[in-house]
C-alpha cells in the first residue's frame, strides 16, 4: 500500500518525492558464482562465509568479501529477514518499531524489538549518529517506486546511504504480494538463511493454502466486494489494487475489490468525507497503523456512520505495509478469508 498522504506516518510523500532514475527489477541473488544448493544449513554457513553477491532492485549488484553480518533495516523488513532466520544479524531498524507503552509495533512481528537500536521509531525520524555507531554492512529497505528509500528522509539520505558498504532495495509496489516475498526470501538465503528450516517450511505452506483458501471463499462469496482504505481527518483515502502489492494479490486470487479511480500510478484516490459513500462496498479494511484513524475516531462523521459496510459492522482492521515474508503475509490473507465468510453481500 503506498498513500502520499497530506499527513504522515500515513504518507508515502517522500517516497513519491525521492523519485530516481533506478528502474526496479526482479534480479535473481547470487552467492558465488555457481548454481549451489544454499539452502541446507552448512552451504547457507558456507554462503556467509565466503564472498557475497546479491542484485537488488534499485537493480544494483552488491558486493562483499563475505556476507553483511551486521544489518540495518527499516522495520517491516527486519521484521521479514527474522521470519527467515536472521534475528541474529539484525542489530539496527528504522520505523515505528514501538507504540508508547513500549510494547512492539504490529510490523514488527517476530523482531525482538528489545534487542534492535532503534534509530529512528516515526517518519522523518533517523538519527545518522546513533546508525554510524552499529557499523553496519547492511541497510535494507522497502521500494514503493523506483529509487525510493522507504523511511529513509530525502535530507539525509546521502549522509546514511554513505555509511554502510552495501545498501539494498527490494520492490514492494506495483508488484503481487508474493513477489516481494521471493526476493526477500532470495536476499535472506544470499545471507545464509536456511529456506528449508522446519519453520520456514512450515510457514511457506500456511501461506500457500491460505491463498487457496481466500481463492475459494472470494468464489463462494456471491460477489461481496471489499475496499481497502485508510481515514484521515479530512479525507477517506481508497487504495488501488493496480499498484498495492497486497491488494494487487488478493484481486489475482478472485477477490472482488474496489478500483478507485486513480490517475496514473496513484496509489490510492483521496474523497472528502461528504463523498465517502461514492464506492458501494459490502466489506471495508481500515487501515490500522498507529496515526491512522480507526473506526472509533470515525464515529463523529456522519458520513461514515452511513456506510452500508459500517452499518452492517463489517469493518476490518488492515495491516497496510504487509511483512514481506510467507510468516508476515499468511495472516493477512486468512483475515480476509475469515471477514469474507462472516460478512454478507449488503447491496
Amino acid at each position: 500500500m503506498s498513500m502520499s498522504f497530506s499527513s504522515l506516518p500515513l504518507s508515502r510523500r517522500g517516497l513519491l518525492a525521492a523519485g530516481g532514475a533506478a528502474v526496479a527489477g526482479a534480479m535473481l541473488s547470487a552467492c558465488g558464482g555457481k548454481e549451489d544448493d544454499t539452502s541446507s544449513p552448512a552451504s547457507s554457513a558456507a554462503a556467509a562465509s565466503g564472498p557475497w553477491t546479491f542484485t537488488d532492485d534499485q537493480p544494483k549488484e552488491l558486493k562483499a568479501d563475505k556476507a553483511p553480518s551486521k544489518i540495518v533495516a527499516f522495520t517491516g523488513t527486519a521484521a521479514a529477514l527474522v521470519d527467515l532466520g536472521l534475528q541474529d544479524k539484525i542489530v539496527g531498524v528504522f520505523g515505528e518499531t514501538k507504540k508508547a507503552d513500549g510494547t512492539a509495533e504490529e510490523q514488527a512481528g517476530s523482531l525482538d524489538v528489545n534487542k534492535v537500536q532503534i534509530v529512528g521509531n516515526a517518519w522523518g525520524e533517523f538519527s545518522v549518529e546513533k546508525y554510524a555507531a552499529l557499523t553496519p554492512d547492511l541497510l535494507v529497505t522497502h521500494q514503493f517506486d523506483p529509487g525510493a528509500w522507504w523511511y529513509v528522509p530525502d535530507e539525509s539520505k546521502d549522509k546514511i546511504l554513505a555509511v554502510a558498504p552495501s545498501n539494498a532495495l527490494i520492490t514492494v509496489g506495483r508488484v503481487p504480494l508474493n513477489k516481494p516475498i521471493e526476493r526477500y526470501a532470495e536476499l535472506a538465503k544470499s545471507l545464509g538463511a536456511d529456506l528449508n528450516a522446519p519453520a520456514v517450511t512450515a510457514a511457506k505452506a500456511r501461506f500457500e493454502k491460505a491463498a487457496q483458501d481466500l481463492t475459494e471463499a472470494a468464489k463462494a462469496s456471491g460477489g461481496i466486494k471489499v475496499l481497502f482504505g485508510s481515514g484521515a481527518a479530512d479525507i477517506f483515502y481508497v487504495s488501488s489494487a493496480a499498484v498495492s502489492s497486497d491488494l494487487m494479490y488478493f484481486k489475482e486470487l478472485g477477490v472482488d475489490l474496489i478500483m478507485p479511480e486513480v490517475k496514473g500510478q496513484d496509489y490510492y484516490e483521496s474523497l472528502s468525507w461528504e463523498n465517502a459513500d461514492k464506492y458501494k462496498a459490502d466489506i471495508i479494511f481500515l487501515d490500522a497503523r498507529t496515526g491512522t484513524l480507526q473506526p472509533k475516531d470515525l464515529t463523529s462523521k456522519p458520513s461514515w456512520n452511513a456506510l452500508p459496510a459500517v452499518k452492517a459492522n463489517q469493518v476490518f482492521p488492515w495491516q497496510a505495509v504487509p511483512i514481506y515474508s510467507w510468516n508476515g503475509a499468511a495472516p493477512l490473507l486468512e483475515a480476509l478469508t475469515a471477514a469474507i465468510k462472516k460478512s454478507k453481500k449488503l447491496a
